[in-house]
């Protein structure tokens, strides 16, 4: 599918935030922000998951802007466990707004990045989000609490071997969510959604044309 690719850099408030957007071929009729997994264990903006999301969403006829988190590859900073992350993702969610201030937007976000997707979504002022997908959202060694009041909805797409987010637990934690809420298992062998990826981006295409 024909894309056009814009390669940029996005102040951010620990310096500059190395960034692509991606436009369908058509006009976008919707804009996504897309945050990569955990800067410390090799996540970038080119993790195979977050393309097939930004893809997926793409296909949709969504406008789509992933980054690199300060310290990653060409982005200035440096790691800051999570707290400065979710604030290069609200640096990068205002660049797309006002790039496409007409638009609705919505988050998504890969293991780490689902996780500061929910945390920065279920906060934001209005106009809040349509919709919040988390692919992967690990819950080994991590808290949720923060979405005990979080009424916006939640879309949780999670591989049926993940190994920081076993299926059993993901459920009996998945029901203690607020709806509106939906949680989708991809066939596939890892985290990473090896030998799933492509039935990933396919559920992602039908999740938002629904």
């Amino acid at each position: 599918m024909p894309r056009k690719i814009e390669s940029l850099f996005i102040p951010g408030p620990a310096g500059r935030l190395e960034a692509l957007l991606e436009e369908p071929e058509h006009a976008p009729v919707h804009a996504y922000l897309v945050c990569h997994p955990h800067p410390k264990y090799s996540g970038t903006m080119h993790n195979k998951v977050v393309y097939r999301i930004a893809r997926g969403l793409r296909r949709t006829g969504a406008v789509v802007l992933r980054f690199n988190f300060r310290g990653v590859n060409m982005s200035e900073g440096e790691y800051d466990h999570g707290k400065g992350e979710q604030d290069d993702a609200r640096a990068a969610l205002a660049f797309l707004r006002a790039r496409y201030p007409d638009l609705p937007y919505s988050l998504a976000g890969f293991s780490f990045g689902s996780r500061v997707i929910l945390q920065i979504g279920c906060g934001s002022p209005e106009p809040k989000p349509e919709r919040l997908i988390a692919v992967g959202f690990p819950l080994t060694k991590l808290w949720f609490d923060f979405l005990a009041g979080c009424t916006l909805p939640k879309h949780f797409l999670l591989s049926t071997n993940d190994q920081y987010s076993p299926v059993p637990q993901m459920e009996e934690v998945f029901a203690t969510f607020p709806e509106p809420k939906t949680l989708q298992l991809i066939e596939a062998t890892d985290h990473f959604f090896e030998g799933g990826l492509q039935q990933l981006e396919d559920a992602i295409v039908s999740l938002v044309q629904k």
